[in-house]
């Protein structure tokens, strides 16, 4: 499979300043704050990570060099960090990155296309699909071998039986 290593994955978005020194809360999208500290720079070096720490609540408080006080932390609420995919850890077969499934086209398994995907959840057990329709509708499919028997950097196949939820 031919991944777009340049492309930008998003670790996490800033969700608010944190005290009065230009710290940030973080909501994290990736495996939590020990993987977040393994990057130094996101954005492609707009923001550099002086520290971070756990929030404990499944957040994080982080500081970057290029954020003084509370006014210019205020102003990054609603920012996502990101690294190139190029950064990333390789992954085990079977495993993903949200942004190498995200936008792609996806097809049923007898190679009608059904829509893109244009979001991917998780709510305890595994990762949910979402497929928009070309007529605006959208329909979620689990994200496991059943339902999408493969996928590759230009197409996420859906098995037939998974089409119709």
């Amino acid at each position: 499979m031919s991944l777009d290593r340049t492309k930008p994955v998003t670790l996490a978005a800033v969700s608010g300043a944190h005290g009065v020194t230009g710290e940030v809360r973080l909501k994290l999208f990736g495996e939590g704050v020990d993987a977040l500290k393994s990057y130094k720079a996101f954005n492609d070096g707009a923001l550099t990570l002086k520290k971070i720490r756990s929030d404990n609540k499944g957040g994080a408080v982080a500081r970057f060099a290029e954020v003084a006080d509370r006014n210019a932390a205020e102003k990054l609420r609603g920012t996502v960090l990101t690294v190139p995919r190029s950064q990333m850890p390789e992954l085990a077969e079977g495993e993903f990155y949200h942004a190498d499934v995200l936008g792609l086209l996806a097809v049923s398994d007898s190679g009608e296309e059904l829509g893109r995907v244009v979001a991917i959840d998780n709510f305890g057990a595994s990762d949910v699909v979402e497929i928009e329709r070309p007529d605006g509708k959208r329909f979620m499919i689990p994200m496991s071998v059943e339902a999408v028997p493969e996928w590759n950097a230009e197409r996420l196949v859906v098995a037939a039986e998974f089409t119709d939820l």
